[in-house]
């Protein structure tokens, strides 16, 4: 990566453009949920309780993690460049700070992120489905190194 890549917590004044990649993403991955599903509100509620960290290149966001961390739970992992190994720093970053296994939910049509999470380790341990989505989903976890 030219530049090198920071990551770190993210700031106040990030919020707004953090929540604009959000949906950007759901939008351009998340093809099988309606586009009404896709709201940058969501992704601001939910980073009033989240640890929210972003990966930045010349000062510009290119991705995001969110954890919330009491359940070492990964809620957010929202890359708008894949495939340049950003979405792994950030994964990399936040297991590190959450210290112990890390979890998270991945959609079942999402076989794009069930790939990327199987390569880094992670292996599923629970399979549902959210009240009021037809959408099933897979609760995948990763021990620590040990």
């Amino acid at each position: 990566m030219r530049g090198g890549l920071e990551i770190r917590r993210m700031r106040p004044e990030e919020r707004a453009a953090c929540a604009d990649l959000y949906v950007r993403v759901l939008k351009e991955t998340f093809t099988w949920q309606p586009p009404e599903r896709h709201r940058r509100a969501d992704f601001l509620l939910a980073a009033r309780e989240e640890e929210v960290y972003v990966a930045l290149e010349d000062g510009r966001i290119l991705g995001l993690a969110a954890i919330y961390r009491p359940q070492k739970f990964l809620h957010s992992l929202y890359v708008a460049e894949r495939g340049r190994g950003v979405g792994k720093a950030l994964l990399d970053h936040v297991a590190r700070i959450v210290g112990g296994p890390l979890s998270l939910k991945v959609q079942e049509p999402n076989a794009r992120a069930q790939v990327f999470y199987a390569r880094e380790g992670f292996r599923c341990v629970e399979r549902g489905r959210d009240r009021g989505s037809d959408v099933p989903w897979l609760r995948l976890v990763r021990d620590p190194p040990s």
